[in-house]
């Protein structure tokens, strides 16, 4: 059934407040139970956690010496997989370190829900005040996936050399930091490379794909599918002018196969999270969901029937402010932030 035909019979959904008067809660990640969220304040490094039935916001660690220039900030947050469990918290955050800038990845012990240290496992120096990226999620193989964007220098995203030079990158890391035997460039923790500037992925439940959206300069914001050791060609050589025909402009640097998009849009929108409804009680299963900063729109992509390409885009919800971010777990709601609350998508109609 068509996403056209699937909003049509269960109509478009709503957002629903869930918490708000936060503090720009770019990073929000679930409790595996879907009884509390736990967030991160971009600005502020404090990580809470808050029950969505009632009860207590708690403060759950503050990452210290968060830088908070443009895109800077707190900007990750994952639970281990395992969590309970495990009492192990993830955090993506842009940092002083010695008066350098840096991104890091911290590994954060908790006791009770409540951090008690912290070991940072991921150094992207040369850090600036754009391009950080900032995602991180756990993959269904059970490693830490992260994504870096390219510090506003295109050429960073084509450098492979070992874990020396990580912007424009998707990474995979064990969950103590370590790099994964079987990961396509030895020594290194890069997974992919040829990224600008990404701010969200997500993997499909139906089959473990990773999908990524990326956002171009004036141009072209992609969603992408990711593969191992895929060169998705942005670099040097970018520009908005034709020839080459779109996207191939934005995307023309670095070895061969050079990886076009499956979706991209000819105008910048600043696509940020993305998320798949499975049984989301939408009625528009099997669609990835993403969002955007610039007009706050919602939308949904149909794929083929081998789930490797998107056949069909369609507006869903439409927000007063940006999307900040987007998580889900299969079987419950899609939840999505903005710069002061964070939201379910319910079905309306």
């Amino acid at each position: 059934m068509s996403a056209t035909l699937l909003t049509a019979c269960h109509g478009k959904p709503h957002a629903q407040p869930v918490f708000t008067g936060l503090r720009v809660p770019s990073a929000f990640t679930l409790d595996p139970n879907n009884d509390t969220i736990w967030y991160g304040e971009r600005l502020t490094g404090e990580i809470h956690r808050r029950n969505m039935s009632g009860g207590p916001d708690t403060l759950v660690w503050t990452v210290s010496n968060v830088l908070t220039g443009g895109e800077q900030g707190l900007l990750g947050l994952a639970l281990h997989p395992s969590y309970p469990a495990t009492q192990v918290l993830y955090a993506y955050a842009s940092r002083n370190v010695s008066g350098m800038a840096v991104n890091q990845i911290l590994r954060i012990q908790l006791s009770n829900g409540i951090g008690v240290s912290q070991t940072v496992i991921m150094n992207d120096t040369g850090a600036l005040l754009a391009h950080n990226s900032g995602r991180i999620k756990f993959g269904p193989d059970g490693f830490l996936y992260a994504v870096v964007g390219e510090h506003t220098n295109p050429a960073n995203a084509q450098i492979i050399n070992g874990n020396t030079n990580l912007a424009g990158k998707v990474l995979r890391l064990g969950p103590t930091g370590a790099i994964p035997a079987d990961n396509p460039f030895p020594g290194s923790w890069i997974w992919a490379h040829g990224i600008r500037n990404s701010f969200g992925f997500t993997f499909d439940p139906a089959n473990n794909n990773l999908w990524l959206t990326d956002n171009g300069p004036d141009c072209n914001d992609e969603v992408d599918r990711i593969v191992k050791g895929g060169n998705y060609a942005w670099g040097s050589a970018q520009t908005c002018t034709t020839p080459p025909a779109a996207p191939q402009n934005t995307n023309q640097d670095g070895p061969q196969p050079r990886l076009q998009p499956q979706l991209f849009y000819p105008d910048a929108k600043g696509i940020t999270g993305a998320a798949f409804c499975m049984r989301c009680k939408l009625g528009l299963d099997g669609m990835l969901l993403i969002g955007d900063v610039v007009n706050g729109e919602i939308h949904g992509l149909t794929l083929d029937a081998s789930r490797t390409s998107v056949v069909g885009d369609e507006l869903l919800y439409d927000h007063p402010r940006g999307i900040q971010s987007m998580e889900t777990r299969p079987g419950q709601p899609i939840y999505f932030s903005d710069s002061g609350g964070i939201y379910r998508l319910t079905p309306f109609g």
